[in-house]
């Protein structure tokens, strides 16, 4: 059990809440070994499904505490018992946790999100804070699906793993018309992740028309596979690019999917896998604290910054353990605009420092120690 920073005791002490996360992340796991005492109903349990789907108002009958919390594990396959919750919550002031794997179908089906009564959380990947004897290479290459990164064959789990879930959560849920299609465009957006989105090149590349890419990107988001990062358009002096990038939510993933695996510590690639895993701890701190920063992107004609945290922190990415001039040129340029109030460098240099710019830099780990201590936002 690797220790998890999402604290499910003490975020249950004082609100309901929706759990999502794609699977395999831990959630049955962190329930199993936080939750013991928990009446745990499974809706992957056909009996149980069934009982459920026939009568919810029997979801009562099965509780015999009022104090015992109750966790409904994948609430997307049956919406309709989340007015049962409701009622549970309102009149008997009942405790829940309700996890899924896919926000989709709740929202394609108008689910009672429970008025305000219940509060959303995401679980992801193992962080780098939660990894004893961290292993970089490895965690670039393959990622942080527990199961992947525990194995002793983790391409073979990436491949087991990336099957299971295309067909439990796109397939099986009748998301796309056309599965061959969709297999095509999933890895084209393998192989731009990290990338603009760019429909009229993505079409091209995939075969699938751009109406329908638009759709599908709106599938990978609601099931949890990727997200996008918005850019930062707000500043004068230079004009910023006004297209979104995506990203897959884990980098072994996104690797299995555009055939990269194994990518070397030279390999071209690798930088890309070191960015989007900088970006992925971020996302995950500031989810699991709950804070309430958005994330972002700024490129302009000449240069580019990889992420702005609100207007706090702008952060560039380097895989390179030397410290270059040119490190810095994005940064230099968008502290000009004076709408970030910090700005660093990280990448896997020995030492801290200051740059001639007055811009400092700082190895990754140690960037990741202050991250998760919560000492930098």
């Amino acid at each position: 059990m690797f220790p998890r920073k999402l604290v499910l005791t003490t975020l249950l002490n004082d609100a309901n809440y929706f759990l999502f996360g794609p699977r395999a992340t831990g959630k049955s796991s962190l329930i199993q070994e936080e939750l013991k005492d928990a009446l745990v109903i499974d809706l992957l349990d056909d009996d149980v499904y069934e009982e459920l789907l026939k009568r919810p108002t029997s979801l009562s009958a099965r509780l015999k505490n009022p104090q015992q919390i109750v966790v409904i594990d994948e609430i997307q396959k049956l919406p309709k018992l989340l007015d049962e919750v409701h009622r549970l919550i309102q009149k008997k002031n009942i405790r829940f946790l309700l996890t899924g794997s896919s926000a989709r179908k709740l929202k394609r089906e108008g689910a009672n999100m429970l008025g305000g009564r219940a509060r959303e959380i995401h679980m992801h990947p193992l962080s780098f804070s939660e990894i004893p004897r961290f292993n970089l290479i490895r965690y670039l290459n393959y990622g942080g699906l527990p199961l992947v990164y525990l194995s002793k064959e983790p391409a073979l789990d990436l491949k087991a793993y990336v099957r299971t879930y295309l067909a439990e959560e796109i397939k099986a849920e009748a998301a796309v018309r056309n599965y061959e299609r969709f297999v095509r465009f999933l890895e084209t957006m393998a192989l731009s992740n990290g990338q603009e989105i760019n429909y009229a090149t993505l079409s091209s590349d995939s075969g699938v028309p751009a109406r329908t890419i638009e759709s599908y990107i709106e599938v990978l988001k609601d099931t949890l596979v990727g997200f996008e990062l918005v850019p930062f358009t707000k500043t004068v002096k230079r004009k910023a690019v006004t297209r979104s990038k995506f990203y897959f939510f884990d980098t072994g993933v996104a690797n299995f999917l555009s055939e990269r695996l194994p990518l070397a510590e030279n390999h071209s690639e690798i930088g890309a896998s070191f960015e989007q895993f900088m970006i992925l701890e971020i996302r995950a701190y500031i989810s699991y604290s709950q804070k309430n920063e958005s994330l972002s992107y700024w490129r302009v004609k000449d240069c580019e910054v990889d992420l702005i945290v609100g207007k706090k922190l702008a952060l560039e990415f380097k895989m390179s353990k030397v410290v270059k001039n040119q490190f810095f040129r994005g940064l230099k340029a968008l502290k000009e605009e004076n709408l970030v109030q910090k700005f660093l460098l990280i990448g896997r240099f020995s030492h801290e420092g200051v740059h001639d710019s007055g811009i400092s830099y700082m190895p990754y780990d140690v960037f990741l120690n202050k991250l998760w201590a919560g000492e930098l936002f």
